[in-house]
């Protein structure tokens, strides 16, 4: 199964993206979570410099 799930995420038409995982900090608990953006490579500089 690990197989087909590798194969779908090499398809062509997912050649122009990027996985973004970020630590946010929750305000109310302190903690930190991941939070995960799946978008397109033009757009992950400009999402970093936020």
């Amino acid at each position: 199964m690990a197989k087909k799930t590798v194969a779908t995420l090499k398809s062509k038409d997912t050649k122009g993206y990027a996985k973004l995982i970020r630590t946010v900090r929750s305000p109310k608990t302190g903690a930190y979570t991941f939070r995960e953006e799946i978008m397109p490579l033009d757009d992950v500089q400009a999402a970093l410099k936020k």
